[in-house]
């Protein structure tokens, strides 16, 4: 069973755990989740394309991530997901880091905070190795077009970590 930490609006832990799409947050309570976008030094995105058995948004492009498990830190995590959807190591890569933000869902017991990261690195397509039951695929775009798959209404995240795929 996977515990995800229970964090206070301060980005703290609070010490309590829940499991995992429990959604039993109160107001003021979040979990902490984490997006991974990865970059070659060419200007191309390593993004990937959600299987259609998704309950929510099947299909669409998004970059690596998900939550951090209990006690996990947030670049731990962020490297843990990206390594397992895209097959990719980025420990040692440059970058890291961008900046957070949360949404918050009065009522629905799933408020969180998103923990963005970019990393360079240099890899040929045939070292990724996409997550079957995660992704029906990936493909290495621009951010040009990943606007224009965004302006589809089709790209996960895109409003809140557009800024991420500016370099």
């Amino acid at each position: 069973m996977e515990l995800w930490d229970i964090y206070d609006s301060n980005k703290q832990r609070t010490g309590r755990t829940m499991k995992r799409n429990d959604w039993c947050l109160k107001d003021g309570e979040y979990h902490l989740t984490v997006l991974g976008v990865v970059v070659r030094p060419d200007g191309k995105f390593l993004i990937t394309q959600r299987v259609m058995t998704k309950a929510w948004a099947p299909g669409w492009w998004e970059v690596s991530g998900g939550a951090a498990q209990a006690g996990e830190n947030s670049q731990d995590a962020v490297k843990r997901e990206i390594l397992e959807e895209t097959g990719l190591d980025v420990t040692g890569c440059e970058g890291g880091y961008l900046f957070t933000y949360h949404r918050e869902n009065p009522g629905k017991g799933d408020n969180y905070f998103v923990d963005v990261y970019r990393f360079i690195k240099d890899f040929d397509e045939k070292e990724v190795k996409p997550q079957e039951e995660e992704t029906l695929g990936f493909q290495l775009a621009t951010a040009q077009e990943i606007k224009a798959i965004a302006d589809q209404g089709i790209f996960l995240h895109y409003d809140s970590i557009k800024q991420a795929f500016e370099l």
